[in-house]
């Protein structure tokens, strides 16, 4: 059921949508339901909790308050990012076809390539960018358009207006990971998607220390699919993690400006650096995907590639950090900075990677919100220590 939130603005949602005061205690926080199982009020008759695999309160409260955010129908919290992938491609039967953007998140490829293939899914890793290549890949059999936007970690941008109209044209559904922005800056749905989803790990929860995932869906048809997975597969996030990422969120807004506001001052600064190359960051202007970002959300994120030209230069820069963490994951209050080709991309094939321009000497940060001096600070100093 679609959240009635109390207010309009997203960060009045951010802290209330689906979090009345607790009716037994008035507790202003949802509680952390830790049960397994509900008591009947008597034989066939529950209290809309049955079994704690299909129902939970924390859980249903933070599904509520993702649905307001994003503008959808519904929300169904998973174990983490990849069970929520893994559960929205079951949309997809054998033999139908999916178009996905050529540049995803190396989980989201492995999944695709060396499992969903055994069970005969067929994926066709298109530019998502170029809408005539879109359409081009379209067949008869196409069931989704499975979009990254800002793309991971090569930060291209597709125009999910544009192609959630031709992939409807052709009678296929549009999912959109909007993991990198988060409902904050970008809600896919309102742009003509029909399902998002994302690694609550990352921003929603924002404190690295909870693993998620949620789908949010614009129609009812795949809410109650959702719903009946959640059900069958049992892949849901605990009452622990809920609490956590419900926590998380009724900060969103406030950590999503410091979060940008760093990395505006991080991209410039990479961006003037003689030590390196070209920089990814769709709030630089000559960034290619500029203006249609500008046109379908309200900013540009925290994530920013750059190329430092070989694996040992951007080793001896990663090595050199003092205050930013070399790991993965992104969208923690903390910087985290990674080497794709060899962390989160590292099950993609080398030449893959050659030709998505995810090259050795590529470097992803997501930026936090510690001050900005004490980031462009540690940069300056590793990228001169990588130079010697």
């Amino acid at each position: 059921m679609k959240a009635d939130p109390i207010g309009k603005g997203f960060g009045t949602r951010a802290v209330h949508a689906g979090q009345p005061a607790d009716p037994l205690t008035g507790a202003v926080k949802v509680p952390i339901y830790q049960t397994a199982t509900y008591q009947y009020r008597k034989t066939g008759e529950h209290t809309g909790f049955e079994y704690a695999r299909v129902q939970n309160p924390t859980r249903r409260a933070l599904e509520e308050c993702i649905t307001s955010l994003e503008a959808g129908l519904d929300a169904h919290a998973y174990a983490s990012g990849m069970a929520a992938i893994s559960s929205l491609m079951t949309l997809v039967r054998a033999d139908e076809h999916v178009v996905a953007s050529r540049n995803v998140y190396g989980g989201t490829y492995r999944l695709f390539e060396q499992v969903l293939d055994r069970y005969r899914l067929r994926v066709s890793w298109v530019d998502t960018t170029d809408l005539a290549a879109v359409e081009s890949a379209l067949r008869d059999e196409t069931r989704l358009v499975f979009l990254e936007s800002p793309t991971n970690p090569m930060m291209e941008i597709t125009d999910i207006a544009k192609v959630s109209e031709i992939a409807h044209q052709a009678g296929a559904l549009v999912a959109v990971d909007n993991t990198f922005l988060s409902p904050c800056l970008q809600r896919p749905l309102e742009l003509g998607a029909d399902i998002v989803v994302h690694s609550t790990t990352k921003f929603l929860n924002g404190h690295s220390d909870s693993i998620g995932g949620v789908l949010v869906s614009a129609r009812a048809e795949d809410a109650e699919w959702f719903a009946f997975l959640q059900k069958s597969v049992g892949a849901i996030l605990s009452p622990f993690d809920s609490f956590l990422t419900l926590r998380g969120i009724q900060t969103l807004e406030v950590r999503i400006q410091r979060h940008e506001s760093n990395a505006r001052v991080v991209a410039e600064l990479l961006q003037s650096h003689d030590e390196v190359g070209r920089v990814f960051y769709p709030g630089l202007e000559d960034h290619p995907g500029h203006e249609v970002q500008k046109a379908q959300a309200s900013g540009f994120g925290a994530l920013i590639a750059f190329d430092l030209g070989t694996y040992d230069r951007a080793a001896a820069f990663l090595d050199g950090l003092e205050v930013i963490t070399l790991a993965e994951s992104l969208g923690g209050v903390e910087t985290l900075i990674s080497h794709p080709a060899s962390m989160t991309h590292a099950a993609i094939p080398v030449e893959q990677l050659e030709a998505l321009g995810i090259s050795a000497g590529l470097v992803r940060v997501s930026v936090g919100i510690e001050d900005a001096a004490d980031l462009t600070a540690d940069l300056e100093q590793a990228l001169k220590g990588a130079s010697r």
